[in-house]
């Protein structure tokens, strides 16, 4: 017994100890899994801002690589009505051009042009400059133009620096060769932070028209076309739009050499410079960390669900090995008390069959009275040993459906007469009555039905009190049914052991199982119930008595 406590004292403190452990790995789970998403928030918040740029110059980089080429078409022919056109759609279409500058540029060896910019005998000179600008409260684009030619002190930077850069490629260009892609963006753009200058790519013949002008292979004077285009860049213009609104709180542009004053320390900020044109200027991005909550919560949930669905798949697996356990430790006490009730059951007779055969071979002499006496004891306890043996042996043949019903008609009137007969021979202080109400017989295993019987005259016997050993038996029969109704007013049993009065070697303990019992009676009436295709319920009420209804279908 002691051995058996300090057994259950170990398997709970594991099972404690397992619990203890099983939710502190869950609350740590859950601190990893909710700190790991903060940082992941955290690490988004840095990592996405490339999205949000790449979405907002996209209408910059549209005018960049398809709108300024374009003019490329008109290979230097473009009139004033024609820019005039072309400069309202882009400042209508792109808002971040505040002004576009045209410069009607001629080439030509011609002694005659006394301004622009020369290289040894070709000069580069404007005939004309207009300029747009973006429209006015009226709606209007406005737009001035100089035919003078002459170039204001505000413009001629721009114009000069793309003449030296296109005389000094038609220099040292090879005309017999295609333009590559990196001398086309070297000599042709010009881009500074706010500012973008672009001439029109000459065809292959052209340039090498305007390299004999350069070298005065030309015997009479000559003029060609091209078109400068300046345009003024203003990034505050530009459409921001928040692409992902659930991480950044707050995006503006901003000068690159912003610094915010905000001293928050709850305050998250990131930023990333814009390109080309746009370089003095960035997007400078913040959220507040309670901002950012709202999106770690979402994330994390998820998460948790995951976490606890884990977690309770363990819970779910830790409960079933416990049950597992629980049940075969019980098993196993069954067992144990199965053996010890059995032990008994068969120590008992086997001891005084030993007591009574000793006491016979060691008289001398048997006188009547004593030989029938000693026959009688002997002959009792070898019937219990019987009775014992064949309960163990139909039970296993029941329960592994080896044995086949043999129905027969019985007719329950006689039936009962017999096992009453019987009953009274055996427990002469027992009171039993049986009423039947059956017009027919019933078609049933005899011998089965009497076991059924047998089991429960003995139960009702047994947990009887001396004094008031009483049983009553009503059999009544209905179109689909046999009810058998075994109703003694013994000790009764509680209502907590009713679910298991049925099972398997389980005994209910009081003063009247002293003694000892296998726990099989109930258990087999159960099997050889059903086993015949009936059902068996109890009713019971302690002090006053038990009842066992069974019902059988009438074939």
């Amino acid at each position: 017994m002691t051995h058996r406590r300090n057994t259950y004292r170990v398997t709970y403190v594991l099972v404690s100890a397992f619990i203890v452990v099983g939710i502190a790995s869950f609350v740590l789970a859950i601190i990893l899994a909710r700190d790991l998403t903060v940082t992941y928030v955290e690490n988004e918040f840095a990592s996405r801002k490339v999205e949000v740029l790449e979405y907002n110059i996209g209408p910059f980089n549209d005018f960049f690589q398809n709108r300024i080429p374009e003019i490329s078409f008109y290979q230097g022919y473009l009139d004033s009505a024609g820019v005039a056109s072309y400069a309202d759609s882009v400042l209508q279409t792109y808002p971040f051009v505040e002004r576009i500058v045209f410069y009607d540029v001629a080439l030509s060896n011609s002694e005659s042009v006394d301004y622009g910019f020369s290289a040894n005998n070709l000069v580069v000179y404007p005939k004309g400059i207009y300029q747009f600008s973006q429209p006015n409260q009226t709606g209007q684009p406005s737009s001035t133009a100089n035919h003078s030619g002459q170039l204001p002190l505000s413009l001629s930077d721009d114009f000069n620096n793309m003449a030296v850069k296109f005389a000094a490629f038609i220099e040292r260009v090879d005309t017999t060769k295609a333009l590559r892609d990196e001398d086309i963006f070297k000599v042709f753009y010009a881009v500074t932070p706010g500012k973008i200058s672009y001439m029109n790519i000459p065809r292959r013949d052209d340039l090498k028209a305007y390299k004999e002008l350069m070298y005065g292979k030309h015997l009479h004077d000559a003029v060609y076309e091209q078109d400068i285009f300046t345009y003024f860049i203003n990034p505050n213009k530009l459409s921001l739009n928040n692409t992902v609104p659930e991480l950044y709180q707050h995006i503006q542009i901003q000068p690159l050499v912003y610094e915010s004053i905000d001293t928050d320390p709850d305050l998250l900020t990131t930023e990333t410079p814009l390109p080309g044109a746009l370089a003095d200027y960035k997007i400078y991005f913040s959220s507040s960390r309670s901002f950012l909550l709202t999106e770690i919560n979402r994330r994390f949930l998820p998460v948790l669900a995951g976490v606890v669905a884990i977690y309770l798949l363990l819970a779910i697996i830790a409960y079933l090995i416990y049950r597992n356990l629980y049940v075969n430790e019980r098993m196993f006490k069954l067992q144990y008390d199965f053996i010890n009730n059995l032990t008994h059951e068969f120590k008992t007779p086997v001891s005084v069959i030993k007591i009574a055969g000793n006491n016979i071979k060691s008289a001398k002499q048997l006188s009547d009275k004593e030989r029938v006496h000693y026959g009688k004891i002997l002959d009792e306890e070898a019937d219990k040993l019987n009775n014992l043996m064949n309960t163990l042996l139909s039970f296993t043949q029941i329960e592994n459906k080896s044995i086949k019903i043999k129905r027969e008609e019985v007719d329950l009137h006689e039936f009962c007469d017999k096992v009453l007969a019987a009953s009274k021979i055996k427990y002469g202080d027992l009171i039993i009555q049986c009423q039947v109400d059956a017009n027919r017989a019933l078609y049933i295993d005899p011998v089965l039905l009497g076991s059924i019987f047998q089991n429960l005259i003995d139960n009702a016997y047994k947990y009887s009190k001396p004094d008031n050993k009483v049983l009553d038996i009503y059999i009544t029969q209905t179109k689909k049914q046999v009810t058998m109704r075994f109703a003694d007013k013994g000790i009764g049993i509680a209502k907590k052991e009713l679910a298991h009065i049925f099972k398997k070697f389980y005994r209910v303990q009081n003063q009247y199982n002293q003694q000892g019992s296998v726990g099989l009676g109930l258990a087999f009436c159960k099997e050889l119930v059903n086993f015949m295709g009936g059902e068996i319920r109890v009713e019971s009420e302690l002090d006053k008595g038990t009842t066992f209804i069974i019902v059988f279908p009438v074939d």
